[in-house]
Parts: structure tokens; C-alpha cells; sequence
């Protein structure tokens, strides 16, 4: 759990369902229903993966220009996630105006990841399951971890600073951040390039919906997420890649870089109770996250919320509860619930708290909200005022919980 401000985001890049380029997300996040947002797709279901009466939508990256991004000679021996991760990064590297391998020897990468690269892996399986464990390719294998995308971006950019993966499901967006963070302040790297990537395969699909994680078809036949709304049935489920490039704020400064973002806190938390939701209440967590809090001015100081609730009714149900005991029965400053526009996995959500806590609107979510027991919903899109704080909080499936406090730079 840790302090700083100290460290700053001054490249931003996105390759997900709403596009390409930090711009096109957030027209999607202030207008759910237009033109620009992204639309579910129906999966391929013809392997028979998937049961009767799931879910059959999914936010899809395929299809996106990639072309003027990767040499082609690299994008060939790169994964699906990894050509997005890589994409990504070459976004955030030239909106910060260091897309020059010069300038990497001590750059860091932090990948965060749910699944890894799950067509890659599903593919070295097949080769071992079928063919046998000795003729597994070794191409395969390299690319089938979950820091495959951080090597493809080290390569491309010769950046020699430490090179990690964080696995811990919803929570590893926040938690990559974090552990850049730490790279910087612990003197280990000048810069971090922090990457969040997944893919959403038929077969990880199926298995999602067979655990009923995700949304099914309503009366209309749609598939929604409804954040904290009492009819939530499940996430929906998305893919693509984000970067992030973080510096400190002295370096920052002096050569005059637009500024995105500052890091004023971050924490973590473990609730095992999480992973079968029998016993989880939050309280554990929301001790943690007080204290996150009184270390960086206390929650009064917090006027806006970025919730990482996606519309599942365990995961939801343990995000509200922990908000409401870390405010100790005070008033709730505004939560926005950007998944129910953006969907689960593939680093929407960290893009989206990177706008949001630099005051880009956010409208009413697409479904309209229906309040649970808990007394709390998504914020209705009236417009609101500059944040002076954005707290980013992420709890996952796993028990995982991680929290950003985020300040305009």
C-alpha cells in the first residue's frame, strides 16, 4: 500500500472494440448508444463449446487496421493479444512522444493479463493432448505465456528494464499499474510501459458462460451489463489492449509532456471468501481501502469513483458492500461503472479510469439501472465537475482486490 504522486501517465493508447487511439473510447464512454461504441458480436459457436440457452454476444478487436502500427515482419511472430498489446503501445509511445528505442534501455514493462494468450495456449494444448507432449511448438510455447506481449514490446522498442506479468484476473489492470509504479519509485526503472491485454477466444467464452460469469439474452434477446442493478445476470464479455506510459513527474515536466494523470496512492487486498462467495462481506477489504485512504487525505478528498462492477451478482454485491463500509455510512461520491459500455477483460476499464479521472464525461450507462438492496447505482451522465480525485477500485473473481487514487495532472 503505498503514497506517491510522484510518477505520471503521459501516453495513453487503446486497440479495443471501440476502435483504435484513446479518442475513439472515450466517445464511446460519452455515448453508449452512438455511433461510436462498440456493438456485441455474435461468437463462433460451432465447435459446440458453448450450452444451450448462454450468452452468444462478445466485444470483438478483430478487424481493426493494424498494418501502420507493426512492422509486418514482427507482427508475423506475434500472438493475436500481442499484435494488440504492441499496437497499443506504439499509441501511448507517440502520444508521449518517446517512440524512439533510444530513449528504452531503462524502461520497464508491466503486462496484466486475466487469461494470457488463450489462442496460443489452446493451440499448444491441442498439439500436446493430440499429438504428444514432444511435439509441442516451441514457437507456440514461447508465445502461450502471459508475458509473451511485454517481450514482443521489448523487442520492438529495445527496452532492457524489468520485464513482469501480473495474473490475478479483474484485478490485474490495477495491479500491472501498481507494480510500475513501484519500478519507478524503487529507482529500477526511468520509465514504465505498462500493457493490459486479453483475448476472448470461442472456447474461453464458453467456459466463462458455463461458469455463468457472463450476461445471457434478456426477453429482447439482448445480452446487457447492469452494474449494480438488481436484474444483473453477468459481465459482458470483451478483448483488446491498452498501454500506459508512466514517468516520473520531474522528468515529466522538464521536457514538457502533457500529463494524463498522477498517481497519488495505490493499494491491494486478498479476501480467499471471494473465490466461492460464501462468506465474503467486504469488511476485510474495506478496512484495507480506509487505510489506503487516511495515508493520502482520507475519503472526503475523493469526488469520484471508478468502479470495476461488471454486472455479475457476487462481484457486484462484494463491490458495493466494501464502498459503503470504507465510507463508514457517509454519502457515496459519484460511481461510474464503465464496463457496462466497455465489458470485462482487455484493459478498457484502466483506459477508461485514465479519462474519467482527467474529467471526460461519462454517460448513462446503456441499460438503465434498477438499484439493488445495496443502494447504490451507476451515475445517471449528468455532467459532472472536474475531479479533483478519482478513486479506481477493482475487486476480482479470484479474492484479488486493487485500488488507484488518481489526481489531474
Amino acid at each position: 500500500m503505498s503514497a506517491t504522486g510522484g510518477v505520471v501517465a503521459t501516453g495513453l493508447g487503446v486497440a479495443g472494440p471501440a476502435g483504435l487511439g484513446a479518442d475513439a473510447l472515450a466517445r464511446a464512454l460519452a455515448d453508449p448508444l452512438g455511433a461510436d461504441a462498440p456493438r456485441p458480436i455474435v461468437v463462433d459457436r460451432s465447435a459446440g463449446y458453448h450450452r444451450p440457452g448462454g450468452s452468444r454476444t462478445a466485444l470483438s478487436a478483430t478487424g481493426l487496421d493494424l498494418g501502420g502500427l507493426l512492422p509486418p515482419a514482427a507482427a508475423r511472430r506475434m500472438s493475436p493479444p500481442a499484435r494488440l498489446a504492441c499496437a497499443a503501445a506504439r499509441l501511448a509511445l507517440a502520444e508521449a512522444g518517446l517512440d524512439d528505442p533510444v530513449l528504452h534501455l531503462h524502461t520497464a514493462i508491466v503486462v496484466g493479463t486475466a487469461f494470457g494468450p488463450s489462442s496460443v495456449t489452446e493451440a499448444l494444448l491441442r498439439q500436446i493432448l493430440h499429438a504428444g507432449p514432444d511435439q509441442a511448438s516451441p514457437a507456440l510455447f514461447t508465445e502461450s505465456v502471459a508475458s509473451a506481449s511485454a517481450s514482443q514490446a521489448a523487442l520492438l522498442w529495445k527496452m532492457r528494464g524489468p520485464s513482469l506479468a501480473v495474473t490475478q484476473r479483474e484485478a490485474s489492470d490495477l495491479l500491472a499499474l501498481a507494480e510500475a509504479v513501484g519500478q519507478i519509485e524503487t529507482g529500477r526503472a526511468e520509465r514504465a510501459l505498462v500493457l493490459v491485454v486479453d483475448e476472448m477466444t470461442p472456447l474461453l467464452h464458453a467456459v466463462l458462460d458455463r461458469f455463468h460469469a457472463l450476461a445471457r439474452p434478456d426477453a429482447a434477446g439482448e445480452e446487457r451489463a447492469r452494474p449494480f442493478d438488481r436484474r444483473r445476470d453477468g459481465a459482458l464479455a470483451a478483448e483488446g489492449a491498452v498501454a500506459l506510459l508512466l514517468e516520473p513527474r520531474r522528468v515529466a515536466e522538464a521536457r514538457g509532456a502533457r500529463m494524463r494523470f498522477a498517481v497519488a496512492g495505490h493499494g491491494a487486498g486478498f479476501d480467499p471468501s471471494a473465490r466461492t462467495g460464501t462468506g465474503a462481506r467486504g469488511g476485510d477489504l474495506a478496512r484495507r481501502l480506509v487505510r489506503l485512504l487516511e495515508r493520502t487525505g482520507g475519503a472526503t478528498g475523493v469526488d469520484r469513483i471508478v468502479s470495476g462492477a461488471a454486472g455479475t451478482r457476487r462481484g457486484d454485491r462484494l463491490e458495493a458492500r466494501t464502498l459503503r463500509l470504507a465510507w463508514g455510512g457517509r454519502p457515496l461520491p459519484p460511481v461510474l461503472a464503465p464496463k457496462a459500455t466497455l465489458g470485462e477483460y482487455g484493459g478498457g476499464f484502466l483506459a477508461a479510469a485514465a479519462l474519467l479521472a482527467g474529467g471526460a464525461p461519462a454517460a448513462r450507462p446503456p441499460a438503465s439501472p434498477s438499484p439493488t438492496r445495496a443502494r447504490r447505482r451507476p451515475h445517471d451522465g449528468r455532467p459532472l465537475p472536474p475531479p479533483r480525485r478519482t478513486l479506481v477500485t477493482s475487486l476480482a473473481t479470484s479474492g484479488a482486490a486493487a485500488w488507484a487514487l488518481l489526481d489531474p495532472a
